[in-house]
């Protein structure tokens, strides 16, 4: 149990069209309650990419978002953030994190996901990377279990210095990690795919963190 307030930090869905997203992304920042925004571009050629960050990456940024590129397929992330002006480089590929702290040069972030085991959270950590991210869906679309998330989360918050984001699939479980000692709690679809847009459910996130920190986490 924690009173610090964890701040959002958003994922977009795979960005094929920057100029499609742009839009959504633009009301999802509005509000200047996100911390973060993760653009996950989908493969495409280097100027492209470069292109896309430099479409989205500033709105968020004059938002106060940090912005952060993922990019699947064998694609130099760390020159393209740079190039496109993003903020950091987040790796869904835990063996590269070594080499990437290499490349993305001081003042830009690295942060790693799909950390499976807490032997490759630790591996990450020894990497310097800037923070971890437990619970966020696999490439297989499976959602790790809500309490071992809790777990995993609470484990790190208590022992390591990195700052840590926990994945939450749905507006419950932002209100249950945000008591865990999670910096960050990550939300997805659930904001791109909300009903009345992604300006009213960044709302709802952000009163979901506010009502977990009154609760303990199961």
């Amino acid at each position: 149990m924690t009173d610090l307030l964890p701040r959002l930090y958003l994922i977009s869905p795979l960005i094929a069209d920057a100029d499609s997203f742009a839009g959504r992304l633009a009301e999802a920042c509005a509000a200047r309650d996100v911390a973060a925004i993760l653009l996950r571009l989908a493969p495409a050629d280097e100027r492209s990419l470069v292109n896309a960050v430099k479409a989205l990456a500033p709105g968020a940024q004059e938002a106060g978002a940090a912005v952060l590129v993922e990019i699947a397929g064998a694609f130099d992330a760390a020159l393209i953030a740079a190039r496109g002006g993003a903020d950091g480089v987040h790796s869904a590929v835990p063996g590269e994190v070594k080499a990437l702290r290499g490349r993305v040069r001081e003042g830009r972030m690295l942060g790693v996901g799909q950390l499976r085991t807490k032997h490759d959270a630790m591996s990450a950590g020894e990497a310097e990377v800037d923070y971890v991210m437990f619970g966020e869906p696999r490439p297989d679309g499976y959602v790790p279990p809500l309490d071992q998330v809790v777990e995993r989360v609470e484990w790190w918050a208590e022992i390591f210095e990195p700052p840590c984001v926990a994945y939450a699939p749905d507006l419950d479980a932002v209100r249950e990690l945000a008591g865990t000692g999670a910096e960050f709690v990550a939300v997805g679809d659930l904001v791109w795919t909300h009903a009345a847009g992604p300006a009213e459910a960044v709302r709802l996130a952000g009163a979901a963190l506010r009502e977990g920190v009154r609760e303990p986490a199961r």
